[in-house]
This record gives C-alpha cells, structure tokens and sequence, in this order.
C-alpha cells in the first residue's frame, strides 16, 4: 500500500466535493472519485486526456492573450489576428473551435483588457500545476495549488488576479477567493482583489473583495475540504471495492455530460440500448 500524500486543495477540488448552489441536482460525488481516486486507471486516464471543445477554446483564448502581449506589436497591426492564429496552429483545430477563437482574438484586438497595465503574471494556460503553497498551522496542514491567469499592479498598488473564462459558464466566486487566499501568502505585502473576464462575450464580473478574517474561513473551509478528500482516497486505498460507497454516484439526465459515462456502471445512459442512446442524441 502506497504512503498517502500530504492533504491538497485547490478551486477544483473545491467545487468537486461541494457544488454551487445551480449545481446541487446534477453533482456526483463519483466523478470526484474517477478523476481524483482512479485517474491513474488506463480507461479512466484516456477519457482524462480527451479535451472537449469547450476546453480547448479555453486554453486557446488564453494562449491567444499571452501571445498578443508576448509580441506586443501585433495589438497595433492591422493582421494582428492573423499572426496570434498561426502562432496557435489554429488551422489545425476543428471549424467550431477555429471560429470561436477567432471571434475572441479579433474582440481582443479591437479591446485589449491589459494593455498598458503593469502585469505581473500572465500565463499561457499550459503549464501544468504550479509550485503548492504549504499552509501550516496548529490544527492542519495542506497543500493549496492556485492556477492564477493574469495577475496586475493597479495605479494604486492594488495586486489584482484575473481569471479568463469563455462560454457561458455562470462565474463562480469561490474561485476568485482560492486565488485571495493564495495571493496573502504569495504576495503578503500587497492587498489583492479578484475578478473575472469572459473573452467570449467581454464581460467583466464584479471587484471580489474580502477581508482577512474572510480570508481565515476560507483557509479553514478548505482545509477540511483537503482533510475530507484525504480521509475518503485512505478508504479507497484501503478497500477499492468500496468506491461507489466512498464516492456515491448521483445518476440523472446530466450524466450525458459527463465524461465518464462510458464506464460508469450507474450512468443513466447505461439502462439504454444503443438504438434508444442514438434516438436520444438526436
């Protein structure tokens, strides 16, 4: 039996353990299991490696704005776009992907979010995990990974985070507070608000502020989170027949979204025959 690691959290983990309150009736706590217990299961990890559309216009979009301020010139050129597209081997991506992220580089061309802003971060979206923040105090201990965007100085020495969305996805805020309460230990001597912009649609989302004793909760709410998702991998470890236990499925009409429906035996698709799944997704 392997050592178990150290306790982690992250706004991922976060929002698999606990949904939103508009994702209460469709959240499964097996989907937890899959990508955080079995991610290491051939099936499990080829299903893993498949990005959807939507995944891959994200990490495009985001590509596409570190590219127009890696080469900064190309915000002033009339075949900006062009250029930011090639740089992305766009033409190799499927023609819904290839439009979308079209229309996010030209809307950003034409109403670039950072110019002339004192940036401090700016990612490319395809760096894998960042180093962790180990927070320790004298009832817990966790690793805290934050996969931050964009992180800018304002004129008044404000730190401001960033977090780049496209579609249309609702924002969620625990987010933005996951960045905050990384920011206190990353950057201590600056005081840090958050926001979101959706590419897609340029949409800004409110300043999210919160004081440090917000900050406590919030460190403390996420500690128990790590404690949690620790507690239920030792189970699994210690007895993997006991999965759809450890993590319950919540079988429904949102299973047809989810990636592991193929070969999870409580998916709602399952009870179908392959001439009533094909009628379905008709």
């Amino acid at each position: 039996m392997s050592t178990p690691q150290q306790p982690f959290a992250s706004y991922h983990l976060w929002s698999l353990v606990a949904p939103t309150a508009w994702q209460q009736r469709c959240h499964c706590q097996m989907r937890r299991g899959f990508i955080k217990a079995r991610q290491h299961e051939p099936q499990v990890k080829a299903l893993l490696a498949k990005a959807t559309a939507s995944q891959r216009i994200g990490l495009l979009a985001q590509k596409g704005v570190y590219e127009f301020h890696h080469h900064i010139h190309l915000l002033n050129q009339s075949d900006g776009v062009e250029k930011v597209a090639q740089l992305l081997k766009l033409s190799n991506s499927t023609d819904e992907v290839k439009q979308r992220v079209l229309q996010i580089l030209k809307k950003y061309h034409d109403d670039p979010l950072l110019l002339g802003k004192r940036i401090i971060l700016l990612t490319r979206g395809d760096e894998g995990f960042p180093k962790p923040i180990l927070i320790s105090h004298r009832h817990y201990c966790f690793r805290l990974y934050a996969v931050m965007d964009c992180v800018l100085i304002e004129s008044d020495s404000t730190l401001h985070i960033i977090d780049f969305k496209t579609g249309k996805s609702d924002f969620d805020r625990r987010q933005a507070l996951v960045y905050l309460l990384a920011a206190r230990y990353l950057y201590p001597t600056h005081q840090a608000i958050a926001s979101f912009y959706n590419l897609e649609v340029c949409k800004k989302s409110e300043i999210i502020r919160v004081t440090q004793s917000e900050l406590d909760s919030i460190e403390f709410e996420l500690a128990e989170i790590a404690r949690k998702h620790q507690e239920d991998l030792h189970k699994y470890q210690e007895n993997n027949s006991k999965f759809n236990k450890i993590f319950p499925a919540n079988p429904g009409y949102h299973c047809r979204f989810c990636p592991f429906n193929s070969i999870c035996e409580f998916s709602t698709l399952k009870a179908l025959s392959p001439q009533q799944n094909e009628k379905k997704k008709l």
